[in-house]
């Protein structure tokens, strides 16, 4: 029974429509799948009505001589003699990850590089300038200085590598010879000594016979005691303007004053007016020139 305020109640005419729907979509999927397996079955009467004819196997092919097509190789050397491009890429990607420590051990880069941080440390400025201005100027010095030596390395050892005269072997025997004459250059006999004996080794009659693995640490202490010597000359100076800043403030009975803020300034009053990096770089730049 119902009320007048409650919803009429669906007859049985508005469900009509429905069921409709769902009888017509039953009947396209069966007409859908009816066709369906008119066409499979259609497609598997033409298979078995056609046969496929089996075809003769064809006759296995005799094994190819060894150096013929099919085998794998790697042309260590261009056409004209010259290395690949692949093996040139190969060893500039090799020196380019030994670059550091070739940069380090064999060059100046070293000893250019103590003597700034310790310039710096004697004008009582810890960080300023910062490592990678030091280590960038450090850098370009040590090009400088080893131009003569890399521009010989490539005449008479990368060029003929390159052009196909020298093999690989021989270029790197021909490259190391300049370089060993800069570093015997500036190695103390005392430190081959140091490190021939540390090796247990004879005493080579030639600087020729000097074997690198024997000539590389010995050249490197010998850069560190060179820039200890320059960094003590540099801290002389700056050593006394501490000592009479301290004993003027003990004169005064400013004890709790720190000397190193009213030092720090004449320090680097001082170094400009010497023009203290010119000086410094002069003297690291002259340090490598071989007087004959």
């Amino acid at each position: 029974m119902t009320t007048a305020d409650s919803p009429p109640r669906s007859s049985r005419a508005t469900r009509y429509p429905r069921g409709t729907a769902v009888a017509r979509f039953l009947l396209l999927f069966l007409s859908a799948l009816a066709l369906a397996l008119a066409l499979a079955w259609a497609t598997g009467a033409d298979a078995h009505a056609a046969p496929i004819e089996p075809t003769e196997p064809t006759a296995p092919t005799a094994p190819a001589e060894p150096g013929t097509d099919g085998g794998f190789s790697v042309e260590i050397n261009g056409p004209d003699g010259a290395p690949s491009s692949a093996i040139v890429t190969l060893v500039g990607i090799t020196l380019l990850s030994v670059a550091p420590a070739l940069l380090l051990m064999m060059t100046s880069f070293t000893k250019i590089f103590v003597v700034l941080a310790m310039t710096r440390n004697a004008l009582a400025l810890p960080s300023i300038p910062p490592n990678q201005v030091l280590a960038g100027l450090a850098l370009f010095l040590s090009l400088f200085i080893m131009a003569p030596v890399l521009t010989e390395i490539n005449t008479i050892g990368v060029e003929p590598y390159l052009g196909g005269e020298f093999t690989f072997a021989q270029a790197i025997e021909a490259g190391t010879g300049p370089l060993r004459e800069f570093m015997l250059a500036h190695t103390r006999e005392e430190d081959l000594a140091l490190m021939t004996r540390a090796a247990d080794q004879a005493n080579p009659e030639t600087p020729a016979e000097v074997p690198l693995l024997t000539l590389i640490p010995a050249f490197m202490i010998s850069e560190l005691r060179a820039a200890f010597i320059i960094g003590f000359v540099i801290f002389v100076p700056f050593l006394v303007i501490d000592l009479v800043v301290s004993a003027a403030l003990m004169s005064m009975g400013m004890m709790m004053l720190p000397p190193v803020m009213i030092s720090l300034p004449f320090k680097i009053l001082l170094f400009v007016l010497v023009d203290g990096w010119g000086l410094l770089i002069t003297s690291l730049i002259e340090s490598y020139t071989v007087t004959s």
